[in-house]
């Protein structure tokens, strides 16, 4: 049993998690044993996200420093829940915790909170999907170098044909 020292610090702690995080998803952990526990644990931890059992009542009370957040995940907290704070990437914690509910199926996606705004298991699926920050650069470099390289291709073509025809030439000679 928690005395009222050890509640005020460890909402205290949760209330920080929701200050410092990028997004947040409520999971249900019911019916997982400790190894799934931890493998999902360090699985998160390269994509900057942490995951925390926490009581309840404990994490409603912390939720009250962040009303954003409280109307938005108040009437999820029913049942073994774990919150899932994201302090990088959101897409990235979204596609680690996607990829691992599907190959440990007692893991359940309840809901999140990103941008002050409330996701649901869809939009979370959606945030998996999407591409990662690295993947999103090397498109739009991609995309920036395209029009330079076809100038130069066009560029190199002039003299090509020009080698091409005097070759032709030669090869009737």
């Amino acid at each position: 049993m928690m005395n009222r020292a050890q509640k005020a610090t460890e909402i205290s702690a949760i209330s920080d998690r929701f200050a410092k995080a990028n997004a947040a998803f409520l999971v249900d952990f019911k019916g997982m044993n400790v190894e799934e526990v931890t493998t999902l644990r360090k699985q998160l931890s390269p994509v900057e996200a942490e995951m925390k059992v926490v009581r309840n009542t404990l994490a409603i009370r912390a939720l009250m420093d962040h009303p954003e957040a409280e109307t938005a995940l108040k009437d999820d907290f029913v049942g073994a829940n774990a919150i899932v704070f994201s302090f990088g990437e959101p897409p990235a914690s979204a596609k680690a915790l996607s990829e691992f509910a599907k190959t440990v199926e007692e893991l359940e996606i309840k809901t999140g909170f990103m941008d002050g705004k409330r996701l649901d298991v869809a939009q979370i699926k959606q945030l998996a999907s999407l591409p990662s920050k690295d993947e999103l650069r090397a498109q739009f470099l991609a995309t920036l170098a395209a029009p330079m390289t076809t100038f130069v291709r066009t560029l190199n073509e002039v003299p090509s044909g020009f080698v091409r025809v005097l070759s032709a030439y030669k090869d009737t000679k």
